[in-house]
């Protein structure tokens, strides 16, 4: 029987006071200070600029891929466009529809379509044919199959993009084993499959990162968004780089957005300092360990399991529950990320506590109630500082790169862990206020960024090409 203790006498004070004593001692290697965050920044903008260069990419850890869209929205674009969305078992189809006059980007309709386990390890053909299939069958409900719209493709699947419409297969994840594809352009075999059908046709192909979708998706109405952020499952960052510092693309005029994959930040040994015993042992007993180290200290998929390895360790040290760890506690990813959330809510977080704790069969005294809270609140402060350090080294970069005395900048953010934490979105914004002294950053939530965002960037695609189409014309008269 769970034991809410309410005695008042002294001893019970001093030995509550006396546990959480021992907790903070326990967590210290968690508290990072600003001088610990600024060199922590410093870190990643020294890597930032190591895979930017030709000569480096290859070797570093953070590895700042050239996404080929060369702008943000500007208010002028308008149309209707299709945008396409396949990371997992299900593809989605959307119709989105951009209307300058009122400024907004609107999804007129959409479907999911199933993929299949047989088809998720079939062959390249099969799978592009079912896709295509899907497609057609959404325009046709539509009305749409006469009309040829431009397309905006998120393939959440790691690729090396070789230009905007061309974006090559790196390897198989997330139980997709399809023969034929790996090395292969998706968006020739998407064109393909739809040639095969030959009942409809497709306008131009643009090739979608989420995180580059996140930020597009808000740049229409927020024209000074310039960097995405996603802060969920997993984390990543994209924003505008200057085109003279994008080595591994010809041309020195303009920018264009870079991917930064930073979830890769510490692969190379370089976060050693700062990772704890619990940091070691989540990313030993990973799928992959050795790689993403920054992405598991901060994000959804591994805060839980930190919370939990802690817990476990001060049980068996006697500090928490009387030193009876459950059966339950001792299993891997009992403890979920979204427990945090609920623990540090306020008012209801207590109430919650005691129901986590009661379902993973632990008895707890109100010290232990207190010490959980605190340790959950250890370990999303974390998170959201390094998110902040890592935020305020892009901010940085770009002020610096624009010799700027001062920078205006929006975020595009999307993310579990930044929607539904009750304190990680104030904490990110005061730490990089903190790190970024001469930048102001707005933050704006990200709606579908994998949908209008896709659709967003096809949109600027078409929109460059028109202007550079009029700027080739006028060339060609004053010849």
């Amino acid at each position: 029987m769970n034991s809410d203790l309410q005695t008042n006498g002294q001893n019970h004070r001093m030995t509550e006071d006396e546990t959480l004593a021992k907790v903070e001692r326990f967590l210290e290697s968690f508290r990072l200070s600003s001088d610990t965050l600024t060199d922590i920044s410093s870190r990643l903008t020294r890597d930032m600029i190591r895979g930017l260069d030709r000569r480096s990419h290859h070797r570093a850890p953070v590895k700042m891929l050239p996404t080929f869209v060369r702008a943000t929205p500007d208010g002028t674009e308008k149309g209707d466009f299709l945008a396409l969305d396949l990371g997992g078992t299900n593809f989605r189809v959307l119709h989105v529809r951009v209307k300058q006059d009122e400024k907004a980007v609107l999804k007129m309709d959409s479907e999911i379509c199933a993929i299949p386990q047989d088809i998720m390890r079939g062959t390249g053909e099969q799978l592009f044919d079912h896709i295509a299939a899907c497609l057609g069958t959404f325009l046709e409900n539509q009305g749409l199959k006469d009309q040829v719209l431009p397309v905006g493709f998120t393939f959440s699947f790691p690729c090396e993009q070789k230009e905007i419409d061309k974006s090559i297969l790196i390897r198989w994840t997330k139980g997709f084993n399809c023969s034929g594809v790996e090395g292969k352009d998706v968006v020739q075999l998407l064109k393909d499959a739809v040639k095969r059908r030959g009942d409809y046709e497709i306008g131009s192909v643009a090739m979608v990162n989420d995180t580059v979708g996140t930020m597009m998706s808000c740049g229409y109405k927020h024209q000074s968004c310039e960097i995405g952020l996603i802060i969920g499952t997993g984390t990543n960052a994209c924003y505008m780089e200057e085109m003279c510092n994008v080595k591994r693309v010809e041309g020195e005029a303009g920018r264009m957005c870079i991917n930064t994959e930073w979830g890769g930040f510490g692969d190379d040994g370089s976060l050693k300092d700062i990772q704890t015993e619990f940091d070691r042992e989540v990313d030993r007993s990973s799928i992959n360990p050795g790689v993403h180290i920054f992405e598991k200290m901060i994000s959804g998929m591994y805060l839980g399991e930190i919370v939990r390895l802690l817990l476990v360790k001060m049980t068996k040290d006697k500090i928490l529950f009387n030193g009876k760890v459950s059966e339950k506690l001792q299993t891997s990813d009992t403890f979920l990320t979204k427990f945090i959330s609920e623990i540090e809510e306020e008012g209801s977080g207590e109430d919650n506590t005691k129901r986590i704790l009661s379902d993973l069969g632990l008895q707890w005294s109100a010290a232990d109630l207190r010490a959980v809270r605190l340790v959950c609140d250890t370990v999303s402060s974390r998170s959201a500082r390094l998110c902040a350090a890592a935020l305020a080294a892009i901010a940085n970069q770009i002020r610096t790169n624009r010799g700027l005395d001062h920078l205006d900048v929006t975020v595009g953010v999307d993310g579990t862990v930044y929607r539904k934490h009750p304190a990680f979105s104030a904490k990110l914004q005061s730490v990089v206020k903190e790190l970024a002294p001469q930048c102001s950053l707005k933050f704006v939530v990200s709606e579908d960024g994998s949908g209008k965002g896709a659709a967003m960037v096809t949109a600027v695609a078409q929109r460059i090409a028109a202007q550079s189409h009029l700027i080739d014309d006028s060339d060609e008269e004053d010849d």
